[in-house]
């Protein structure tokens, strides 16, 4: 245990180390205030509004703002589908893979145009190098860059005064790509070679064992896509293994590098917020919010996976830790991590939109396996997914505010906007959709033969599986319970549309939200005024969280993990 608080302790710290600048950065960034990359950057920038016809000191209204995106986002998921079902006569295909299925393509284009990334197939066998790289990897970096423009134009919403407009899309789209994804990118790309993941073009290479037989060892342009898969938030592996594999993640130090990598973005945005917002105690705030729901979810998971199962140890098994064994529950982890990094690794990744995994999840304990489940219930908003992550959370602030406003009879305010009924619709909204797309088609897995048909664990485990299915899809995070059988046209089908709803459908109503806030004008503090920048109010908010989350979840829940955990102590259920 001492082992586990020692290496969370230290990725906190580190977490928080980046956080400050990088938040402060990409403030200036999207205030447009100078950069040290201003003198490389500004002529491209140019460049790319004069080829796309885009006139930088336009601004758009929260609707213009709205059908930019989506238009943006159905005209790359068009192109990545056609990509996939064409790669045979595309270039950069040394392993002659043939055109994807049409819902497997459908599926991969929804995931990746939604920062989902979920993948229901093995990278290395079905993607070409000319697909992973044009195709997947160019929506890691648009659909985390879409993300983060969402959010600053609800912060704009916040902190404007009287507006009509929350900026422009297709700046807040290049300035997120070319200041910050980019840059990061390239020089994370270049230590994960230097760790010695690979990036090349080269046809696999085919090796004797020591046994004789023949292995084929996958090779690609690893490291470039490696980095924004974590950055990004986005998660889907080069390889099926994803960062289990030792080309994707070789050392503890990419383990730690890509961990923080995940966090990165999600808890800079809080201080951009607090920069913009003129108050850096308001992303102080917000930041403290998330850190206590990842630490309780940290500690929660590592110290479930260390127990291990009870059943073992009554069948006279021996799971103590030791010097000849780590002790605990190792199933389906490397060893090269560990318990400790493995649930780390799980919480980190489900905390925010990024799925991308070190361990399978499926493997876990009941309540291992509950805490990554939960993190997505709560919104992914604990750091959360690159932008995604903050307005989820600032949605959250507003009910937590109108909440605090009933207690006291008076009407809620946030950042000297009054919160008032149109508002409200908007975050409740906002609120309602999430769980609406995840019960209702996992209800409906549950009671089709369809459905039924990709459970490889019947009972509460397989229930696990199709809820944490849903829920990853509708939260778009891409990690899985990797038992479940989702390479069907059912699931295909069916998650690539909760995929596009849990993106889009939330999308739009923040958005909306945000400029509703811009048009009002500032209320100046009074003595009634509940301030959102102490200790009362993050307490008021991790409580409005995890009972919302409760309330939405906590009946599927009980039916799955939990049973599956009360069958696991008593070897019954009662």
């Amino acid at each position: 245990m001492s082992n586990g608080l020692i290496q969370v302790g230290l990725f906190s710290v580190l977490v928080t180390a980046v956080s400050v600048p990088l938040g402060l950065y990409m403030a200036r960034v999207f205030t447009d205030r100078r950069t040290f990359l201003d003198p490389i950057l500004r002529p491209l920038e140019r460049a790319i509004y004069r080829v796309c016809g885009v006139n930088p000191g336009s601004e758009q209204s929260w609707v213009q703002y709205a059908v930019s995106m989506l238009l943006f986002s159905a005209v790359g998921m068009l192109l990545l589908y056609g990509m996939e079902r064409l790669q045979w006569f595309l270039p950069l295909n040394p392993q002659k893979f043939g055109g994807v299925a049409p819902d497997l393509a459908f599926n991969t284009a929804a995931s990746f145009t939604t920062n989902t990334n979920w993948q229901a197939y093995a990278g290395e066998s079905t993607m070409s190098y000319f697909t992973q790289m044009a195709g997947l990897a160019f929506h890691n970096f648009v659909s985390a860059a879409s993300g983060i423009a969402v959010a600053i134009a609800v912060i704009r919403g916040l902190v404007r005064r009287a507006a009509q407009t929350i900026g422009n899309f297709w700046v807040d789209l290049t300035r997120a790509t070319l200041w910050v994804l980019l840059p990061i990118s390239v020089i994370g790309a270049l230590v994960l070679v230097w760790q010695g993941v690979p990036d090349n073009f080269s046809a696999y290479t085919q090796v004797k064992t020591v046994e004789g037989t023949t292995q084929t060892i996958a090779q690609g342009p690893v490291a470039s896509q490696e980095i924004i898969k974590e950055l990004g938030t986005n998660g889907g592996g080069f390889f099926n293994a994803n960062s289990s594999h030792p080309y994707e993640n070789p050392t503890p130090l990419t383990n730690l590098i890509e961990l923080v990598a995940i966090f990165a973005i999600g808890a800079g945005l809080t201080h951009t917020f607090g920069e913009m917002a003129g108050d850096r105690r308001q992303g102080w705030a917000l930041f403290a919010t998330m850190a206590i729901l990842f630490l309780v979810g940290a500690g929660s998971a590592i110290w479930a996976e260390q127990r291990g199962n009870p059943q073992f140890a009554a069948m006279g098994i021996d799971q103590r830790e030791s010097a000849g064994q780590s002790g605990g529950n190792m199933e389906g982890k490397e060893v090269r991590f560990g318990i400790v990094d493995s649930a780390l690794f799980a919480t980190v990744t489900t905390d925010t939109s990024c799925g991308a995994v070190n361990s399978m999840h499926d493997s876990y304990t009941p309540l291992g396996g509950l805490v990554p489940l939960v993190n997505m219930q709560i919104g992914e908003i604990t750091f959360g997914g690159a932008g995604s992550g903050l307005y989820g959370m600032l949605v959250m602030a507003i009910l937590a505010v109108f909440i605090a406003g009933l207690m006291v009879g008076r009407t809620p305010e946030y950042l000297g906007k009054k919160i008032e009924g149109r508002e409200m619709k908007l975050a409740m909204l906002f609120i309602l959709i999430f769980p609406a797309v995840i019960l209702v088609p996992a209800g409906i897995a549950v009671v089709t033969k369809a459905g039924l048909a990709g459970i490889t664990n019947p009972g509460p485990h397989g229930l696990s599986q199709i809820l944490y299915a849903y829920t990853e899809a509708s939260a778009n995070n891409g990690s899985a319970f990797a038992g479940l059988n989702a390479n069907t046209l059912f699931y295909n089908s069916t998650l690539a549309v909760v995929m596009l709803f849990g993106r889009f459908l939330m999308k739009v109503p923040v958005l909306a939200l945000a400029g509703s806030l811009a048009v009002k004008k500032s209320v100046p503090p009074s003595a009634g005024t509940f301030p959102t920048d102490g200790a009362i109010f993050v307490i008021l908010l991790v409580g409005v969280i995890l009972i919302v989350a409760a309330l939405t979840f906590f009946p599927a829940d009980a039916l799955g993990p939990i049973v599956e955990h009360l069958v696991m102590i008593h070897g019954k259920l009662y």
